[in-house]
């Protein structure tokens, strides 16, 4: 049974070859269709990555933690007290960062409204107590000078949105020069560019615009201004002492965000008698991540089924018209003792040793898509600078080990289904009609 089965794979093979041109052809479908579908799942990779990683920068990795006022029924102060206490501590974001050890970094600050001036002009604007890595966590870009440093905690010095400096220095660069923050004189070090107001960007859910902002040290912040904030309410003065306004706390897998809030929760619930404190995941981002995912999954599945189904088809045309040409052959073979599955044998090796090789090929160009495509695009830009999308250069193909197997997987399951129907037609011939045929 092994020396016949062997020597029908080799008659299929010696009939292969005997059309080389037509084998070339039929081959080249399978060819070009598996280099498609790893071309195009490594394009939809790259612009699926891209994508996710402007969503990762949107803030779906951040876990705010922002301060509340307490319900007015709750103790949230003395009967005897105009001051009210409430809010995130220090020591709730010390706890965090000693306690949680899959966050990348938190980032505390507090913010409060304040008068900025410089001789008769002002600005109302939101003076924000921060760290060094706020610039990044909110996606601000500085148009001059320079940002907050360690060295600069407890000074006093101050950072400028786009509109706050337009407001207080119409004319002049305001790098180098002071102004009055409450009644104090600061130093401005820098200008941040102007930018949208937005919502859901970076570290805030709010909706908030930030060219209206002042930022200075987190430490010159409680120094000078203090926890403890007084305003005149109906004719007498109220206070409210907040440490924190918000702590942003970046995860280091998206995966790991519901499981960190959930600790977070615990943590905070331990330290605060009453519920003083927010903690919000970012679900509409998180979920937007998952449908940008899925959306390009079920894309690159129907782009694969498509190019290898295109291919199957031809491969099936190829053996239908085999079949017809080499009927006479047929009924020779079966006229000398050649079963039904001897000759569907011989017509699936065939199918077989055709989409095996075009894979093969188109497996090991496909893989050669990233330096292709690097090349083709330094050519392209060589020739016309202005050509091409800026977003092209971002973007860089990811071959999906995944996509190698599938299109394999595929090809190898085209030819033996598209080959089926050819070599059970050649099969079931009659064989005195066969040998009749001219």
């Amino acid at each position: 049974m092994n020396s016949s089965l062997l020597q029908t794979i080799q008659l299929g093979l010696k009939s292969l070859m005997l059309h080389k041109m037509r084998t070339g052809l039929a081959a080249m479908g399978i060819f070009i269709g598996t280099t498609t579908v790893i071309w195009l799942v490594a394009m939809g990779e790259g612009v699926s990555y891209r994508a996710q990683q402007q969503i990762l920068e949107l803030g779906a990795a951040n876990i705010i933690v922002r301060t509340k006022e307490p319900n007015a029924g709750s103790e949230a102060q003395d009967s005897n007290s105009r001051v009210k206490t409430y809010g995130l501590l220090r020591n709730d974001y010390r706890r965090i960062v000693e306690n949680i050890p899959n966050i990348r970094r938190a980032v505390p600050m507090r913010e409060l409204r304040f008068e900025l001036r410089l001789g008769n002009r002002t600005a109302d604007a939101k003076l924000v107590g921060c760290v060094e890595d706020y610039i990044e966590l909110n996606q601000l870009e500085i148009a001059r000078g320079r940002w907050l440093t360690p060295r600069d905690r407890g000074n006093k010095v101050v950072v400028l949105a786009d509109d706050t400096a337009k407001r207080l220095f119409p004319f002049e660069n305001p790098i180098g020069q002071t102004i009055w923050v409450g009644s104090e004189f600061y130093n401005v070090i820098g200008q941040t560019k102007p930018r949208t107001a937005s919502a859901a960007i970076g570290g805030s859910l709010d909706s908030r615009d930030y060219n209206l902002d002042a930022y200075i040290p987190l430490r010159t912040l409680r120094q000078r201004v203090g926890d403890l904030v007084m305003k005149r309410v109906g004719g007498e003065f109220q206070g409210e002492q907040v440490e924190l306004s918000q702590i942003t706390v970046e995860v280091n897998n998206i995966e790991d965000v519901d499981e960190t809030a959930a600790i977070i929760e615990t943590l905070l619930e331990k330290f605060h008698e009453k519920e003083d404190y927010a903690v919000v995941v970012p679900k509409e981002l998180l979920r937007q991540a998952e449908r940008t995912r899925a959306m390009f999954n079920v894309l690159l599945v129907v782009i694969a089924g498509i190019s290898l189904v295109v291919g199957g088809i031809g491969i099936m045309n190829i053996m239908l018209a085999t079949v017809t040409e080499r009927t006479r052959e047929i009924g020779i073979r079966r006229a000398l003792g050649a079963t039904r599955q001897h000759i569907i044998h011989q017509f699936l090796t065939e199918t077989v040793v055709l989409t095996a090789s075009g894979g093969l090929l188109g497996v090991l160009f496909g893989l050669s898509c990233g330096p292709l495509f690097r090349g083709i695009r330094e050519a392209v830009t060589m020739m016309s600078p202005d050509l091409l999308p800026p977003i092209i250069y971002t973007l860089e193909p990811r071959i999906a080990p995944w996509s190698v197997a599938l299109s394999l997987f595929i090809s190898l399951g085209v030819g033996l289904i598209f080959g089926v129907y050819p070599a059970r037609q050649a099969a079931y011939m009659d064989p005195i009609e066969a040998l009749r045929h001219e």
